[in-house]
């Protein structure tokens, strides 16, 4: 089963592993500092910058 899905918010996903923000990093997302990641989720995150979010669930569920 996937650890990330389109429903998780940035929060819940930081809060999983360190190598998230590093990942999230890699997509050009610095939801570290983001007031946004607390209830924004990763399916709306993606899509305001203009990401697959399906990209994004690869490269996070990736990480082990």
């Amino acid at each position: 089963m996937a650890k990330f899905n389109k429903d998780m918010t940035f929060h819940e996903a930081l809060r999983t592993s360190s190598q998230v923000a590093a990942v999230l990093g890699s997509f050009n997302l610095g939801c570290v500092g983001c007031m946004g990641a607390q209830n924004e989720t990763l399916e709306q995150g993606a899509m305001a910058h203009g990401l697959d979010v399906e990209v994004l669930l690869e490269a996070l569920n990736k990480i082990s």
